[in-house]
């Protein structure tokens, strides 16, 4: 009998869960950053393994809001706990030992489904005594960025997920449409290349989206807060909104196969993070 069920990627911001979700489907699929609270939407990755299918659901930090962005961010955190069928409770490992998930999540109640506590970052604590004791059942050591703990990790997994058929052709590698990628890798290039707090200040709609011409033609927003930081991100000359579509660009190229055209246009709405229309036009809030 196959083996099939969501796996909620939780934790608090900046842990690796983005970085995780990439590893395990072997494809740049979720927002990576230095910089915490990048992942605002849910991002599902498939990867199909022998008898099981495993839909990682990478989701946003479960942080403390400051503003309504903020509150729709945790929301969709929490709802992805309770629709989970196996949650991976991702900490830092030279943070050991984490928190009980209920407490950062501020549940009111432990989670319906299995917890498997993933411990990130290994790479980073090489030294910790913690790995070389046994480790407590359901508890998995990994680092993303070598592949360590990754088998293992699996494996844990696997054996939690419910018995059932598949529920995606075993080809696929995510359930969202190519657009909302091409709008995540827009966002992903701006928190590279702005500096300070703007990247939490921009983001980005697709206004057109022709994938059925060569190359694929892309038209794109980027919409920031104040018009001094319109300024900021189209640069002297266009300069930075050029360097900013040519880097995404070579993102979306990447996960398309194919080429690709990107317009990009710099427009100003003002204090869209704190406006329940605006989130809901975006597509952030319900």
């Amino acid at each position: 009998m196959t083996r099939c069920g969501v796996v909620v990627l939780a934790g608090r911001p900046n842990v690796g869960k983005s970085t995780l979700l990439n590893a395990l489907v072997g494809e740049h699929l979720a927002i990576v950053s230095p910089k915490p609270q990048s992942t605002r939407l849910p991002v599902v990755g498939l990867l199909t393994s022998g008898d099981a299918q495993f839909i990682f659901t990478d989701s946003p930090g479960l942080l403390e809001p400051e503003y309504q962005l903020h509150e729709v961010m945790r929301a969709a955190a929490v709802r992805a706990i309770d629709d989970a069928e196996v949650i991976a409770y991702l900490h830092p490992l030279a943070e050991f030992p984490a928190p009980p998930l209920e407490q950062v999540a501020k549940l009111k109640r432990p989670p319906r489904a299995p917890v498997v506590t993933v411990y990130t970052k290994a790479d980073l604590a090489p030294t910790s005594t913690v790995l070389h004791q046994p480790p407590p059942s359901s508890t998995v050591f990994v680092s993303a960025l070598t592949g360590a703990g990754l088998d293992i990790l699996l494996e844990t997994l696997r054996v939690a997920l419910p018995e059932s058929p598949f529920h995606y052709n075993p080809d696929e590698l995510a359930t969202q449409p190519m657009r909302f990628f091409a709008a995540e890798f827009v966002r992903e290039a701006a928190f590279e290349l702005l500096h300070e707090e703007l990247p939490y200040s921009v983001a980005v709609e697709i206004d057109e989206f022709r994938e059925e011409q060569s190359p694929v033609y892309i038209r794109a927003v980027v919409y920031v807060e104040r018009a001094s930081q319109k300024g900021i991100v189209i640069g002297e000359g266009g300069r930075t909104i050029k360097a900013l579509g040519q880097a995404a660009r070579a993102k979306i190229e990447a996960l398309l196969g194919g080429r690709v055209f990107l317009e990009l246009h710099a427009k100003v709405l003002p204090k869209w993070r704190r406006q329940q229309s605006s989130l809901k036009r975006l597509g952030y809030a319900r």
